[in-house]
């Protein structure tokens, strides 16, 4: 017994009839959504068997060159995808390089701060255990940053009258802002609130389910995916504030005016 049960290429094959019936239902109900959902799953089992051919590698050859390199292009993946999400992106690199940064941070000092207390590999750089944790701190924070800049971006677009009343009245840009920010960080931290309130409940998380199929006991798998809930709750709303206060200060200048021409429009 290997602890866990091996799949076949017949195996996934059998999976992937499940992403055809959904294209197929795409077609018969006019959707429209079956090149993408394809193109989707495609690019999917690329990226992951090339993670997975990476991840080998990096395995074998414990470096913290090799683990921060794998680490910055994860990131800048991630900077890229949260960028393409937004209808009313910052113009020129501000969008990219502020979501960007916003994920280093809070990604970066979430992980390092995990390795170095709970999980305490030697060395705390290991990439068995930096990496996948990593990406999913990051692919949670990635949403998060996302949709606070999303709903930033657009609330004071809508909002834009409201805002330069009270910016006429003399409130700072953050007074006249307030209510569009608070709006933004509710968005961008609903979902780890909601899944953080489902999970055990309604859903078996997939880090928690891999562990028990893996042969891990059930009561060390909850432990950890509680380790992880909390890490990507801390991830996120660090990401988030930093993201949206970062973006609302771009969106005004030191005179307080707003400045909606540093939007751009897709």
């Amino acid at each position: 017994m290997t602890g866990y049960i091996a799949l076949s290429a017949a195996d996934l094959a059998l999976g992937s009839l499940l992403v055809l019936a959904n294209a197929l239902l795409s077609l018969a109900l006019h959707l429209g959504v079956h090149r993408r959902l394809l193109i989707a799953a495609v690019r999917m089992v690329v990226q992951l068997s090339l993670m997975g051919v990476v991840l080998t590698t990096l395995f074998s050859h414990v470096s913290p060159l090799w683990t921060g390199l794998a680490a910055l292009m994860m990131i800048l993946f991630a900077g890229r995808e949260a960028t393409a999400r937004q209808d009313r992106p910052l113009a020129g690199w501000w969008s990219f390089g502020l979501g960007t940064a916003s994920m280093t941070l809070a990604a970066s000092l979430v992980t390092i701060f995990a390795l170095t207390t709970a999980l305490g590999p030697d060395p705390w750089y290991d990439p068995r255990y930096a990496i996948p944790l990593l990406g999913m701190i990051l692919g949670n924070t990635m949403t998060g940053v996302a949709l606070g800049l999303h709903s930033l971006t657009n609330g004071v677009a809508l909002r834009r009258s409201a805002v330069e009343a009270r910016l006429m009245l003399g409130a700072s840009r953050f007074e006249a802002l307030g209510p569009v920010i608070r709006d933004s960080l509710r968005s961008a931290l609903m979902p780890v609130i909601n899944s953080m309130a489902a999970t055990g409940v309604v859903s078996l998380p997939g880090m928690m389910t891999g562990q028990i199929l893996g042969g891990v006991a059930p009561m060390e798998a909850v432990k950890y995916q509680i380790l992880i809930m909390f890490l990507i709750s801390g991830g996120t709303g660090l990401g988030a504030v930093a993201a949206v206060l970062g973006s609302a200060r771009r969106l005004t200048d030191s005179r307080h005016r707003l400045r909606l021409d540093r939007l751009t429009s897709r």
